[in-house]
């Protein structure tokens, strides 16, 4: 079976138009994502610790889903809200096409934990580090590994072009939790292990699976 393809984001709203962003995501965005063939399930994010505000991410069949006609048209073809956002209000904008290589659990969890790796990542020592922290099923429900596609020959889209550009990763490894007790544990031990990663602690705001639509 093909891996999953994974579309990981962290972001920032500009000072004052947080409003803007909100009513922007949950009024038009992820159902509009979720109506491109191929997408499965979205996932929202706010930060409790970290370096960006936001972050979510986007399930799909395969990782070519992430760059196929029905998408590449859709980033290619904003609607005057997504072009308004996109210009006046996102800010430190790090978006990567990935696959999802390992996936530990069913379950998903309120909180979650992400390492950002700027190089690729060890997977057999991330797979160990997941079976270490899921020993605890009352702590952690579940642990991904996703790595980055070659972004060489990558399009970009209009929707980046009017970003001004996106920062990349290479790789990441996400821990959803139960407690938030657990996860901003759980960050600061990531960050010990892997001193250079870029950690983020953060609430699950909201999720969206095709079959809710």
């Amino acid at each position: 079976m093909s891996d999953h393809g994974i579309l990981a984001i962290w972001n920032d709203a500009r000072p004052g138009r947080e409003g803007d962003f909100e009513t922007w995501f949950q009024g038009e965005h992820i159902e509009e994502r979720l109506a491109v063939p191929g997408f499965l399930f979205g996932r929202r994010h706010r930060a409790i610790s970290g370096s960006n505000g936001y972050f979510n991410f986007y399930l799909t069949q395969t990782p070519a889903t992430l760059t196929s006609r029905p998408y590449l048209e859709r980033l290619d073809n904003p609607t005057p809200m997504t072009r308004m956002i996109m210009e006046e209000v996102f800010a430190n904008m790090n978006r990567t096409v990935c696959r999802r290589a390992y996936r530990h659990a069913g379950f998903r969890g309120a909180y979650a934990v992400t390492a950002r790796f700027s190089a690729a990542p060890d997977e057999a020592a991330l797979k160990a580090e997941i079976a270490r922290l899921a020993a605890d099923p009352a702590r952690v429900v579940n642990g991904e590994i996703w790595i980055a596609l070659d972004p060489t020959g990558m399009p970009v889209s209009k929707e980046e072009q009017l970003r001004g550009g996106d920062k990349k990763i290479a790789g990441c490894l996400m821990i959803d939790t139960l407690q938030q007790k657990d996860a901003e544990a759980i960050g600061v031990e990531l960050a010990q292990k892997f001193p250079d990663t870029e950690v983020g602690v953060f609430r699950v705001l909201c999720q969206l699976g095709r079959g809710d639509l």
